[in-house]
């Protein structure tokens, strides 16, 4: 529950950093040079719910990501990506103290979960990452945005008393709240290295089938399912310089 709190607390916190640039006075026009990425990641998906009721580091499964990543002032940069990955859950080896559970021991339940996400998010950096004329370029910085789901899931059961359990893959579509931290540093003036770790509000416990099955309580049915990622990147940096809008001879009195 403490970690739930300090999740959306700090997605508030994020948003509301987010909303403070649509007001800042500063253009991006004003800058004589802008930057854009393009980028890959590796890392780890993380998927919480009915067989993983907490989140361990130990139940990442492979995850890939490719982005592109666009400055929009010195604080401010939009990001677009797409993540892919595919994990295999099972009750008798969450990792952790719940295996060990009744509800578990009862449901003796495996899934099979693919996944790909695709998401815009804004991330404000908390130091001026893009200013060419420093000689160690780094920042922390805090993102959040919106991502649409598609995953396919496979749910199995060992227990020959919930046959209504065993369900053939189905595919689904939802939506879902990205948001995290992370942070950038330059290798180089076009090369970057990338640390993050993000945390996927999902407004339905649907992800691993598990809600009710025969009239019998097998899942909770009061909290939503979860996902993450954690993982480094490598991006290229690409620069254009923005010119001045050209000059215009402005009339005088005798014109």
């Amino acid at each position: 529950m403490t970690l739930h709190r300090i999740q959306l607390a700090l997605l508030v916190c994020v948003m509301l950093q987010i909303g403070s640039a649509f007001f800042s006075t500063q253009a991006h026009a004003q800058y004589k040079v802008s930057t854009s990425e393009i980028g890959v990641g590796i890392g780890g998906a993380n998927y919480k719910g009915e067989l993983a009721p907490e989140y361990r580091f130990l139940n990442n499964q492979p995850a890939l990501t490719v982005f592109y990543r666009r400055d929009l002032t010195n604080t401010f940069t939009a990001r677009g990506g797409i993540m892919l990955s595919h994990r295999i859950a099972d009750d008798n080896t969450i990792g952790d103290d719940v295996q060990d559970l009744p509800l578990p021991d009862y449901r003796q339940a495996e899934l099979r979960l693919s996944l790909a996400e695709v998401s815009l998010v804004m991330e404000y950096n908390f130091l001026d990452y893009y200013d060419l004329s420093q000689k160690v370029r780094i920042s922390p910085y805090f993102f959040a945005g919106f991502a649409g789901l598609i995953y396919n899931k496979k749910l199995t059961t060992d227990n020959p008393s919930l046959p209504s359990l065993d369900k053939p893959f189905d595919t689904d579509l939802t939506v879902s709240v990205p948001f995290g931290v992370g942070i950038k540093y330059a290798l180089s003036k076009h090369w970057n290295l990338g640390l993050e770790f993000g945390t996927r509000i999902l407004f339905n416990d649907n992800m691993d089938f598990l809600s009710e099955a025969d009239g019998k309580h097998v899942a909770n049915p009061y909290d939503k399912d979860w996902y993450y990622y954690n993982g480094i990147s490598l991006s290229y940096t690409f620069y254009r310089a923005n010119c001045p809008p050209p000059y215009r001879r402005q009339p005088g009195i005798l014109d």
